[in-house]
C-alpha cells in the first residue's frame, strides 16, 4: 500500500520505518523537505536530526505535504495536534478526498505549562474537527493512547495484551485500519463507533500523562478487561 505519514518527529519516523519494514511504500510528509533535511539540531524531545535518521532508512521517501498526500492511498496524521488542521490543509483537501485519514495526533496545548491541557475537549475532539474540515476524507482515530514504540510493537509490553481503539464514520475505512493495526501486532482492537467517540480516547491523555509521571516510563498502555 502507498502510505503517507505526515510528521517528521519521533512518532512519524517510528511509524514510517515500521510500515516500510512490512513492505508498504512509505513517504514522510513535511512542510519543506529542504528545511527538514538541513536541520542539524535535536528537537525538544532529543530526537536526532531527520537527515541523520534518513541515512538509515533510505526506503522511506520525503516529500512536501501535498505531494506526499496526493500519491498515497492512506494518509497518517502524526503531526503536532495543535497544528494538525493547518498541516492537513497544507496537504490539500483534494489530495485527501476519498482516502483513509488515520489520525493519531492529540490536541495537547502546552501554553499554560505542565501538564498540557486538551483543546478541544468534552463536546468536541481533534478527530471530529479533522472530519468536519475534510468531509470527503475517511477519518479514523486510533493509536493515540500509547507511545510510538507500542504503536508499532505492542508486544514490548504485556506480550501485546492491551487495547487499542478505533473511531470513525466509515465502516470500510475502520476495517482497513483494523487490518493495518493487526499487521503491526495489535490484538485487542475495539471499535468505539462513529467519529464523535474519538472524544473518549483523546480525553484519556491527561491520565496517560500522569501515569507516565507515576510509573517513570511511557512504556505502558490501557487494557479493557471484560
Amino acid at each position: 500500500m502507498k502510505i503517507a505519514v505526515l510528521g517528521t518527529g519521533f512518532a512519524g519516523r517510528t511509524m514510517a520505518a515500521a510500515l516500510a519494514k512490512l513492505g508498504h511504500e512509505v513517504v514522510i510528509g513535511t512542510r519543506d523537505p529542504h528545511a527538514t533535511l538541513a536541520r542539524q539540531d535535536t528537537d525538544t524531545m532529543g530526537t536526532p536530526p531527520f537527515a541523520k535518521w534518513r541515512t538509515q532508512h533510505v526506503d522511506v521517501a520525503l516529500a512536501a505535504y501535498p505531494d506526499a498526500a496526493a500519491a498515497a492511498e492512506l494518509v497518517i496524521n502524526l503531526t503536532n495536534g495543535m497544528g494538525s488542521l493547518d498541516a492537513l490543509a497544507a496537504a490539500g483537501t483534494r489530495n485527501l478526498a476519498g482516502k483513509i485519514l488515520m489520525d493519531i495526533a492529540n490536541p495537547l496545548d502546552p501554553s499554560q505549562g505542565f501538564p498540557p491541557s486538551l483543546n478541544p475537549v468534552n463536546t468536541d475532539s481533534l478527530g471530529e474537527q479533522i472530519q468536519q474540515a475534510f468531509p470527503e476524507a475517511k477519518v479514523v482515530k486510533t493509536l493515540n493512547t500509547m507511545n510510538a514504540g507500542l504503536m508499532v510493537n505492542p508486544g514490548r509490553v504485556g506480550g501485546g495484551d492491551h487495547s487499542v481503539f478505533v473511531s470513525g464514520n466509515d465502516a470500510d475505512a475502520k476495517k482497513a485500519v483494523t487490518s493495518l493495526l493487526q499487521s503491526l501486532g495489535h490484538q485487542d482492537i475495539i471499535d468505539l463507533g462513529d467519529i464523535t467517540t474519538a472524544r473518549g480516547p483523546e480525553m484519556m491523555l491527561p491520565v496517560w500523562i500522569r501515569l507516565w509521571g507515576a510509573l517513570g516510563t511511557p512504556d505502558f498502555n490501557f487494557k479493557i478487561v471484560r
